[in-house]
């Protein structure tokens, strides 16, 4: 299981957009029901959804989605592809990983503070959009004097790094797009679709 990525199902997802008469372009017309496009917390999963009856959730709010009572949420229907989100989702999912990974710092810090080379060519600090080898190498001289205990320490010690969160929130976003991304960091494997419905 790569760095940065816990390996558990998701239960808490962020609510992307809320679809009052479903999918626009559905053919089924006559099951226009709501649906909600959501992102979950654990592994950036997108996935669309059906709230209870009578239920109107708001963009960017936290719902639980595990097992048990769920006092939003009705039903997870499936995961979706990023091509599948509606354009107000696409807008919004920015917001939200900025959000989960603020909210989330220890987890990510732990990024920094494990990552290990991914061949003798390689490491696993620079699948991070603007990590080149010397700063992979200022962070990697760095941690040997102690674990990164927060984003601002980290930023502090490594001259040149700015805004690490940033760059995390960067990559998350690239793996959710590109579903053929070599290396996944913070993100599962993507639900494969049919040819047809990937043009």
């Amino acid at each position: 299981m790569p760095e940065g990525r816990p390996p558990k199902r998701e239960e808490i997802a962020r609510i992307l957009d809320y679809l009052p008469y479903g999918r626009t372009p559905d053919s089924r017309s006559y099951q226009k029901q709501p649906l909600v496009q959501a992102v979950g917390e654990t592994n950036f999963v997108l996935m669309e959804m059906t709230p209870k009856e009578g239920v109107v959730p708001h963009v960017g709010d936290k719902v639980y989605i595990g097992s048990g009572d769920r006092d939003v949420i009705d039903h997870v229907n499936r995961r979706i592809d990023y091509s599948e989100l509606s354009n107000s989702a696409k807008l919004e999912l920015p917001f939200e990983i900025q959000k989960i990974v603020l909210e989330s710092e220890p987890r990510f810090i732990r990024f920094f503070n494990d990552a290990e080379p991914l061949t003798t060519r390689m490491h696993t600090l620079e699948l991070l959009p603007g990590i080149g080898k010397k700063l992979m190498w200022a962070i990697l001289n760095e941690r040997k004097k102690g674990a990164f205990k927060g984003f601002k320490d980290l930023t502090d010690r490594v001259k040149g790094l700015h805004y690490p969160e940033k760059l995390i929130d960067n990559r998350v976003e690239d793996e959710l797009l590109d579903d053929k991304i070599k290396y996944r960091i913070f993100t599962t494997e993507p639900r494969r679709l049919p040819e047809s419905r990937r043009r």
